[in-house]
């Protein structure tokens, strides 16, 4: 059996007396989407920053495709194949969507420039549904819209593993739609994502699996059907007004 795409280990996060990340372990398979969710504070951003090398592990081991990354530097992990978006929309706002996503080009294998770097970032920004809008400043875009460029960048680095943390927040119901189609459409292309959210329709749309964590530790791994239904999660984060 092949590696998982990413394995995460007893991997703990401590602020001083804080513990944000108690020992937790999941393994993430190729071309799987899970729901990595929780209430507020649980920890899940903490792990996304984990796994992408914002933050580095006070213990444990993180490996993509059996290779320990695990306090390397964002550029490193970036470089070796995990990509994110996060939960309040980063864009470089002086610049227009092509040039946003032809800057996460910039860790593709190979490193496109020039005209294969612009037909690379054409091509995403269609993928996500901005065709014809690739010299708008995206800070003159909609909140979707510049989501949708933050997405296209992500994608721009060709991925193992594609993070979202919270993509989804803030959309309208129709935006949501769109969103929920666009990520669906990404994951049966064959892309690894882990996606941090708390739109539970979302989750029982999208995900096949589910980890959950509470106060730092897992709570339950498995089927999204039986973990939305497990009665630990229900008291730890459902029994609000997602429920």
């Amino acid at each position: 059996m092949s590696a998982p795409v990413l394995s995460v280990d007893r991997i703990r996060k401590a602020f001083g007396g804080l513990v944000a990340v108690n020992d937790v372990s999941f393994d993430v398979a190729e071309g799987e989407l899970i729901g990595l969710i929780g209430p507020n504070g649980s920890g899940k951003t903490t792990m996304l920053n984990l796994v992408s090398g914002a933050l580095r592990p006070t213990s444990g081991e993180i490996r993509l495709a059996g290779a320990q990354i695990a306090g390397l530097a964002p550029e490193r992990i970036a470089a070796v194949g995990i990509a994110r978006t996060f939960q309040l929309v980063r864009v470089l706002s002086s610049m227009t969507a092509i040039e946003n996503v032809m800057a996460g080009a910039v860790f593709v294998r190979g490193r496109p420039w020039g005209a294969r770097a612009d037909a690379l970032a054409r091509t995403l920004l269609e993928r996500v549904g901005l065709a014809g809008r690739e010299h708008v400043p995206v800070s003159t875009m909609t909140y979707i819209d510049q989501k949708r460029v933050e997405l296209a960048r992500a994608l721009a680095a060709d991925p193992r593993l594609l993070l979202l943390d919270e993509w989804l927040a803030g959309l309208n119901p129709s935006e949501l739609l769109i969103g929920i189609d666009l990520i669906r459409g990404i994951s049966r292309e064959g892309r690894t994502i882990i996606m941090v959210e708390h739109v539970m329709d979302a989750i029982r749309t999208l995900c096949s699996r589910c980890v959950v964590m509470s106060s730092g530790g897992k709570i339950a791994d498995g089927a999204a059907a039986a973990v939305l239904a497990d009665p630990d999660v229900v008291r730890a984060y459902i029994g609000d007004d997602d429920a």
